[in-house]
């Protein structure tokens, strides 16, 4: 964990999203704490993300969701060597949707 980022404030944060339970928990906090355009943009880091992790290239994570080279870069140096929370969302992601193709 970065100890840079560690503090009460941002203990307070996780501990918030510990208690919402439901998409619509999810969204009406987000707007809440959010810009339209800071939640669109956080979105389309994990899009990126989730692109890049599947294989795309630069050029076709840009042309997929308008982020700029400079994050797609530090996006993929997270998917390499960061802290790994793009990696563990994404796998989780990932092994839910099996899961509910495989009840089908």
């Amino acid at each position: 964990m970065n100890e840079k980022i560690k503090s009460k404030e941002t203990d307070l944060l996780i501990e918030a999203m510990t208690h919402l339970q439901t998409k619509d928990d999810y969204y009406n906090f987000f707007e809440d704490l959010l810009t339209a355009a800071e939640f669109k943009t956080l979105a389309g880091r994990l899009n990126a993300a989730k692109l890049l992790h599947e294989g795309k290239t630069y050029i076709e994570v840009t042309a997929a969701t308008g982020v700029s080279a400079a994050t797609i870069s530090r996006i993929s140096r997270c998917l390499l060597y960061g802290a790994d929370g793009y990696n563990t969302v994404l796998r989780k992601m990932k092994s839910t949707e099996k899961s509910e193709a495989d009840k089908k």
